[in-house]
């Protein structure tokens, strides 16, 4: 601390570095005047500024000035309806640049605002409406089960707008809410609607969930546990399952032996699988052993996993889709399930999950 006596002299002056031996003010100090360089004093003899007590302020005339605007600050309309607002994470607007907010605020558009001057297909209506499949609503066409404005319908193509009145077996169909499940697979569970064999199916496992008729999003082998997707919204379901989206696959492969480095490069190099050559996105080994695989894979071929290991020798003894287009069973116990959120619904929708 300085002393704060009025004598110049005794104050200590700022310590600095120099030489042994050599005191403070001894030491030359340069500073550039007139473009060279000359000795300027040491700092216990340089003029000192003087401190009255009072801070100097700037002086606005008594009035600070103030940003004008010509007229009235414009407002944004709003009629009190709290509702039709988005709602925004506290701290101000949304982001914009990752889509997924305008991409929910879309999707949300579309189920509660359709266009009723778009036509769709009869069968497609059907099948959104939970009543059938697509396949299945074709049969019921077929069969003069369905009527649209009081006339039979007759023709697999017609179209319909979704202001029409439409029955099924002269009852109304009315369109049904979307509806998004998540399960984890359980053993000895058949993936199917309806098995002709009475064996247990995943339908009967999310059969109290909901109302909707929803139905699996591909399919798992009876014992091959892990992450399966059920929902009405087939759209969503075809963009899922069509080969080119490239939808990727996580599994957990347990062989019945240790993967030979030979086999392991032939894996890795690609199978020929029904005239298609079948190459891993990754292939990596989790434990200690080489018995035990992770393998991402996006091919939507019927049993290509293990079909794969099979070319090369192995049997797989067991099978866990640990990930689906970006889905996790996390949090789910076997043979339980959950309701996606409404951000993972946006994300499949926008195809952000790979």
């Amino acid at each position: 601390m300085y002393n704060n006596s009025n004598n110049e002299g005794e104050r200590r002056p700022r310590p600095r570095f120099h030489r042994e031996g050599e005191p403070v003010s001894a030491r030359p100090r340069f500073t550039r005047e007139g473009g060279s360089y000359s000795e300027r004093p040491a700092y216990g003899d340089r003029p000192q500024r003087s401190f009255n007590g009072e801070r100097q302020q700037r002086s606005f005339n008594g009035e600070r000035p103030q940003r004008s605007f010509n007229g009235e600050r414009p407002q944004r309309p709003f009629n009190g309806d709290f509702s039709e607002r988005p709602n925004r994470p506290f701290g101000g607007k949304p982001k914009r640049n990752n889509g997924l907010y305008s991409a929910r605020k879309q999707q949300t558009y579309r189920e509660q605002h359709e266009d009723p001057t778009k036509p769709i297909r009869l069968n497609k209506y059907l099948a959104n409406a939970g009543i059938c499949s697509r396949r299945e609503a074709d049969d019921f066409i077929q069969a003069g089960v369905i009527t649209v404005n009081g006339v039979t319908a007759d023709n697999l193509g017609v179209k319909v707008l979704p202001t029409d009145d439409i029955r099924f077996h002269n009852q109304p169909v009315r369109r049904e809410r979307k509806v998004y499940i998540l399960l984890n697979k359980p053993k000895n569970t058949v993936t199917t609607t309806d098995d002709p064999q009475e064996r247990h199916t995943v339908i009967d496992i999310v059969r109290n969930a909901c109302a909707e008729r929803i139905y699996p999003v591909g399919r798992l082998d009876r014992n091959t546990t892990g992450v399966l997707l059920l929902t009405n919204d087939g759209d969503l379901a075809a963009k899922l399952t069509h080969p080119k989206f490239h939808k990727k696959k996580i599994y957990a492969v347990t062989l019945d032996r240790d993967l030979d480095e030979v086999d392991e490069a032939i894996v890795r190099a690609g199978v020929v699988l029904d005239d298609e050559r079948i190459i891993p996105d990754a292939l990596e080994f989790p434990k200690e052993d080489r018995r035990h695989i992770g393998l991402e894979i996006h091919s939507g071929q019927n049993r290509v996993v293990r079909r794969i290991f099979e070319k090369v020798g192995y049997k797989v003894v067991n099978l866990d889709r640990v990930s689906f287009a970006g889905l996790t069973k996390k949090n789910v116990s076997r043979g339980k399930y959950r309701f996606l959120t409404s951000k993972e619904v946006a994300m499949l929708h926008m195809g952000a999950f790979e």
